[in-house]
């Protein structure tokens, strides 16, 4: 049983998966009943057959804002919230965790840029990606526990004016294929993360620009060596 799960589950990732051998049936069998009542609530909310997941108490707005191909799984308790300009554009394979808040406007004065997600990324539990001013992740991609983006900055330059009178600025926040985002990582808007670098638990990203392979750790977050 476990040799024959592993080889459907292989083929819709497109690559080699391997089972647990001390993986129970009974777990199993809850299990993928589980996914099977995903799957019906993912048809029901997007109207389609392809592959896909939605888990308990999730909220997801806009749908028809939202491109996928294949194989997309949504947590429990998961807020989507796709209303922006360009919308969010998931790749395949892509795991959103549970209690992950995506939201792509922050006013309905200016609507936000949005999402861009590319293939075989995982988003980890209690995540908050701001699209404001644009998120855009590149394949492979590990993002942990706790990650937040924050595309969008307050301005703040007058002392004369109420801060939250002074408008936003956006540039938009990059990351590279192939990166690991570490638990508790905080990116700010302007951020730009090259392709295969790590980012340590904790840091803070402030804005800057972050050359491929480098391990960036501290707040604010540096390079502190090269891969």
């Amino acid at each position: 049983m476990i040799n024959f799960l592993s080889k459907i589950i292989s083929i819709i990732k497109k690559e080699e998966f391997k089972l647990d051998e001390n993986l129970s049936s009974s777990y199993l069998f809850l299990f993928f009943v589980n996914k099977f009542i995903t799957y019906l609530r993912f048809i029901y909310k997007f109207k389609t057959f392809k592959l896909g997941f939605i888990g308990k108490r999730s909220s997801i707005l806009a749908p028809n804002l939202i491109k996928f191909d294949k194989n997309l799984s949504i947590a429990d308790d998961c807020h989507i919230d796709a209303l922006s300009k360009d919308g969010i554009d998931f790749g395949d394979n892509v795991s959103i965790q549970k209690r992950t808040i995506i939201e792509c406007t922050g006013s309905l004065k200016h609507l936000g840029k949005g999402l861009v997600i590319g293939n075989n990324v995982g988003i980890g539990s209690n995540s908050f990606l701001g699209c404001a001013g644009g998120i855009d992740i590149g394949d492979d991609v590990m993002v942990g526990n706790y990650v937040s983006f924050h595309s969008e900055n307050h301005n703040f330059n007058s002392i004369k004016a109420l801060i939250r009178l002074q408008g936003v600025s956006r540039k938009g926040i990059k990351v590279g294929a192939n990166c690991w985002i570490g638990a508790k990582v905080t990116i700010l808007d302007g951020s730009v993360i090259g392709s295969g670098c790590i980012v340590a638990a904790g840091a803070v990203l402030t804005g800057n620009e972050y050359p491929e392979n480098s391990i960036i750790a501290g707040i604010p977050g540096k390079v502190i060596r090269a891969r």
